[in-house]
């Protein structure tokens, strides 16, 4: 595992990346960032469409949020720029908020950039990265295929040609452009269809042509240069055939002009809860991606310095006129296949951009809506996350209902409304998981340490010492669940003079949970049973310590569970003999 950077290049990586930098790394990066910067061209042009914003919103945010992610990251091959699911929710947003305030949709996207940005940085000052945490694998699983659902249906009338009408929900627009089939534009739905064809069987076609034992491996950057492939045919097609199709249109060229997003506070108090969606998926994609790449070289990202460049990359976004930016997993995993070993290579990535937008924007100005949307469907086709299901129901049910209630509610509400609605249906699982709190009665293993349940194995127990594990911290929402379990355990045990609480599995005890411990306590006093903990958590000891009910218990509490039942079997058997 790599050190993490100390001092100054704590803040900036950039800067102990060239203090080791080598010759022969430069070879590399340059290759890697030519590669990585010709396939982000055509994307970046399609999900600036996918965000409902014009093309040179794509390629602008891939120069300074590209290089400032370089400068400031702590993941070497990460590429930061527009991805398809950030641009769906930027679409989404634009939809909702255009109309009242002047169909400025730049200006929407930039103050989500600054928003987004301002809430990464206040997040990493804070310390509160591990918010990003209530998003569980089943919500970004369902959200995403929820998303590709969604971006694969947008796509269609770019793809065939069939007028777009405004959105009413995914079955609606699919019934209405099935009613509308006849208006297919023919040469469109040509192009879209062979660019379909060419993406997905451009990577076994490459396989094929390439000698065996030259082929390339799985993840090399070769099979993912089908977009340019597509790009480039498109475009030669269309200049030759000479047919009319929809196409990119005026792409300015030059760089883009520094300007701050416009400040409406009526517009900034209503974007901001989109923001912050963005701003979290935005940072889970990215450092689940960081992470994968770190992974396959034994070494780390840092995940707090993530969201100081992350933050910015948005930031840089927001004055140049262009939406929120995030890892892309196909652009980063060309990056590392081609041989990228340091960002250097995502800076020359920067300067392919900047060439184009300074020298080829008439070439783009021609390729055909059809061509884009066939990239963007292939593209976000990969992120699908089907494949698990089937063993996630089998493995716990209730991750796979997280997962479907994710999906049905973006395809039914949009993009926003479902993820939270994932996120709320996740929170009451885990609340109605951890309310009903598993409490075995354990013994001892043969004459061994070891405590275990006494339905799973052959264990020793005591009828007068009942030893109960919890297997769950104690807080509001299972303290009376916990209590009234105990209590019944006790009137099925006539013989009982301790209850012994392994606390092993208790990480923390609310109020609600320590009020509980204190009536169980004197509950059990008033029967004359005595009430005993054991293997409580230094953390959770210090707590108690400063409260009165270490004093107020009727038994001890013990450092182990076998300390403890030997002394209490001893002291029941004593009181036995002498009564």
């Amino acid at each position: 595992m790599s050190e993490q950077p100390t001092g100054w290049s704590r803040y900036v990586p950039i800067f102990s990346v060239i203090a080791s930098y080598r010759r022969e790394d430069l070879n590399y990066d340059l290759v890697a960032g030519l590669v990585v910067g010709i396939v982000t061209v055509p994307q970046a042009i399609a999900y600036a469409f996918l965000a409902g914003l014009p093309p040179e919103a794509g390629l602008y945010a891939c120069l300074l949020p590209m290089v400032l992610y370089a400068l400031l990251g702590s993941s070497p091959q990460l590429v930061v720029g527009p991805v398809a699911v950030a641009a769906l929710m930027v679409a989404d947003t634009i939809k909702d908020h255009a109309d009242q305030f002047g169909n400025d949709a730049i200006g929407i996207a930039t103050v989500l950039c600054m928003q987004a940005g301002l809430l990464l940085w206040l997040l990493r000052i804070f310390q509160l990265g591990g918010i990003v945490n209530i998003l569980s694998r089943p919500v970004i699983g369902g959200f995403i295929n929820g998303a590709v659902i969604l971006i694969v249906i947008s796509q269609i009338p770019a793809l065939t040609g069939i007028p777009a009408t405004p959105a009413e929900g995914p079955l609606f627009d699919l019934a209405s452009m099935a009613g509308r089939i006849s208006d297919v534009h023919a040469f469109t739905i040509a192009i879209g269809l062979a660019s379909l064809l060419l993406l997905w069987l451009f990577p076994p076609l490459i396989k094929r042509l390439l000698p065996r034992t030259k082929g390339p491996r799985e993840d090399s950057a070769i099979l993912r240069t089908g977009p340019i492939f597509v790009a480039a045919g498109s475009i030669l097609v269309v200049l030759v055939a000479g047919f009319e199709t929809a196409s990119v249109g005026y792409i300015p060229a030059g760089l883009p002009s520094i300007k701050a997003p416009p400040f409406d506070l009526d517009l900034w108090i209503d974007l901001a809860p989109s923001a912050a969606l963005i701003a979290i998926v935005a940072y889970v994609e990215s450092f689940s991606v960081g992470s994968t790449l770190a992974s396959r070289q034994r070494k780390r990202v840092n995940s707090h310095q993530e969201l100081i460049a992350l933050g910015a990359a948005n930031l840089g976004a927001a004055f140049t006129g262009a939406y929120p930016v995030a890892g892309s997993f196909s652009r980063s995993s060309v990056n590392y296949a081609a041989g990228g070993r340091t960002p250097v290579s995502s800076i020359v990535s920067a300067l392919v951009i900047l060439i184009a937008l300074l020298w080829l924007t008439p070439l783009f100005q021609i390729l055909p809506h059809a061509a884009l949307a066939a990239i963007i469907i292939v593209s976000v086709v990969g992120l699908v996350e089907f494949k698990d299901l089937k063993t996630h129901w089998r493995f716990y049910r209730l991750d796979v209902v997280t997962h479907v209630v994710t999906l049905a509610s973006v395809l039914a509400f949009g993009v926003e409304t479902g993820l939270l609605t994932g996120v709320c249906v996740s929170i009451l699982l885990f609340i109605r998981r951890s309310s009903r709190p598993q409490i075995t009665i354990v013994g001892r293993l043969g004459d061994s340490t070891h405590f275990r349940n006494i339905e799973r194995y052959h264990a020793e127990t005591w009828p007068e010492v009942v030893a109960l594990r919890v297997d769950e911290s104690l807080y509001f929402a299972n303290a009376n669940r916990v209590e009234d379990r105990v209590l019944k355990i006790v009137e099925t045990h006539h013989e009982a003079q301790h209850i012994l609480l392994v606390c092993s599995s208790i990480n923390f005890i609310d109020t609600s949970g320590l009020e509980m411990l204190r009536r169980i306590n004197e509950s059990l006093r008033s029967v004359s049973i005595k009430l005993h903990l054991s293997e409580v958590k230094g953390p959770l000891m210090d707590r108690l310590a400063d409260t009165a009910f270490a004093q107020e218990l009727s038994g001890q509490i013990f450092f182990t569970t076998d300390e403890a039942t030997q002394i209490l079997d001893q002291d029941a058997a004593g009181a036995i003999e002498n009564p």
